[in-house]
């Protein structure tokens, strides 16, 4: 199953803005992608953890390891592109 960890906090302007993207990413890929959202204010350690620095950061983990990681407002089709390699 591939993942989707989706860094973010309730005040990041820029997690906002992408917070519709998200979501239609997850309608359309129900049940093949699991997309994970992660406030780092309350989960630190998860942030900590895979070295998140900024937000928003989106790290696609196949098979429980990191296949890809973008860092700051990005494209659907990007996302799209990360997600199918």
């Amino acid at each position: 199953m591939i993942k989707l960890l989706d860094f973010w906090a309730p005040w990041c302007a820029p997690c906002q803005t992408m917070a519709p993207v998200i979501e239609e990413l997850d309608k359309e890929f129900k049940g093949k992608v699991e997309i994970e959202k992660i406030n780092v204010d309350e989960k630190s350690e998860e942030a900590s953890k895979y070295g998140v620095m900024s937000i928003p950061t989106y790290i696609v983990l196949k098979d429980g390891k990191e296949a890809a990681r973008k860092i700051g407002v990005t494209s659907k089709a990007e996302l799209l592109k990360i997600l199918q390699q």
